[in-house]
């Protein structure tokens, strides 16, 4: 899937996160989220986790393809 990289940013920022705490709340490494927004794809059930660690849906941190 295609993540909209300027979106999680700007959710990041909104909520005052940072990338570290974003991994905690996803279950995720920090390294897998930095490469997830370097690459700005991942597979459907990362971006799920990606999206749940952020408090959004899915359909708000991707774009169409």
């Amino acid at each position: 899937m295609k993540i909209d990289t300027k979106k999680v940013v700007l959710i990041l920022a909104e909520q005052g996160l940072t990338k570290t705490a974003l991994a905690e709340r996803s279950g995720m490494s920090r390294q897998n989220i930095s490469t997830i927004l370097g690459r700005g794809t991942c597979e459907p059930a990362t971006a799920g986790k990606l999206a749940k660690g952020l408090g959004v849906s899915v359909a708000e941190i991707t774009k169409e393809e």
